[in-house]
């Protein structure tokens, strides 16, 4: 990872101003004062120099990398916000880059880097920013091997498909007697969907019963139970069962979509993802217990108030 973004910010902390100094040669004879400068090599430039101020170049990578960020910061909503054409670049340069380090320049000049405050920030990035690049320099020595993947879908096989959605009907009444009535005229041919507008005492009822397609995540657990049970197939009806809310339930499984078992071709970059992060994890969590142990740790908890 490459921290450009904060390229302008060190460039200046390394190289800006001249040093100079006044000297009158005869304090009994006034002379002009004679700056006396010294010799500074100049700042290493890497890439196209597209402004300078006050001597402090900034490159055309400068500009791209801020752009990039910017837009990604933009709405994806108001897309006509990004900077996209060269006149946008040059006043992003001119209103931005250019009057920030300005500013930049003249808290140096009146020494606000020496500020306990600042030197403290300061000192708190430069470890987030070596921790982070540390961890990606771990990061990117895990692998995850062609028998990894394979092993892991064979292991999770059964659970790697599309999510089964069933398109159900209910009619829920108070006592478990009239939920018997109910069921016998159903198994006697009664249209299920008439029925459950009729007799129903649910908020379904002015729907006919109709639930739409649910997931198992969306009623209580007896109800799941029975309503996306493995036995209770398309176009069944199911058992009288108590629900939750003390309602005596029946109901019809109208259609099932989805829950096709996804092909090791069709898993293989979502499992190689999953378990490049577990193992990168794994790694983290193990450079940090070794330091651990390696590491004088002195922790006063009576002081944290």
């Amino acid at each position: 990872m490459r921290f450009r973004s904060i390229a302008i910010v060190m460039s200046v902390f390394m190289f800006s101003g001249i040093v100079g100094c006044d000297k009158i040669s005869d304090m009994m004879k006034p002379k002009k004062k004679e700056v006396v400068e010294t010799p500074v090599s100049a700042p290493v430039v890497k890439g196209t120099v597209i402004a300078k101020v006050n001597n402090l170049p900034l490159t055309l990578e400068d500009l791209n990398q801020e752009v990039d960020a910017e837009n990604t910061m933009v709405n994806r909503d108001r897309p006509e916000d990004k900077i996209t054409t060269r006149d946008q670049k040059i006043k992003y340069l001119k209103e931005r880059l250019v009057r920030r380090v300005l500013l930049f320049q003249e808290a140096k000049n009146r020494g606000l880097e020496r500020k306990e405050e600042i030197l403290q920030a300061l000192e708190k990035t430069k470890q987030d920013l070596l921790v982070v690049e540390l961890v990606r320099q771990e990061a990117e020595k895990v692998e995850v091997t062609s028998a990894e993947i394979e092993e892991y879908y064979n292991t999770y096989q059964s659970q790697l498909k599309d999510p089964e959605e069933r398109r159900i009907r209910e009619i829920g009444v108070p006592s478990e007697q009239e939920a018997k009535e109910i069921l016998i005229q159903l198994l006697q041919g009664a249209d299920f969907a008439n029925t459950a507008r009729d007799k129903s005492k649910t908020a379904s009822a002015k729907d006919s019963g109709d639930l739409g397609y649910l997931k198992p995540d969306v009623k209580a657990a007896s109800f799941n139970a029975v309503a996306f049970s493995n036995s209770l197939e398309k176009g069944q009806i199911s058992n009288i069962f108590k629900n939750s809310d003390g309602l005596y339930y029946i109901v019809k499984v109208e259609d099932i979509r989805g829950g096709a078992q996804k092909t090791l071709t069709e898993m293989w970059e979502d499992i190689k993802r999953g378990l490049t992060f577990l193992k990168q994890e794994r790694k983290i969590e193990d450079l940090i217990s070794k330091l651990s142990r390696d590491a004088k740790i002195e922790i006063y908890e009576g002081e944290v108030k």
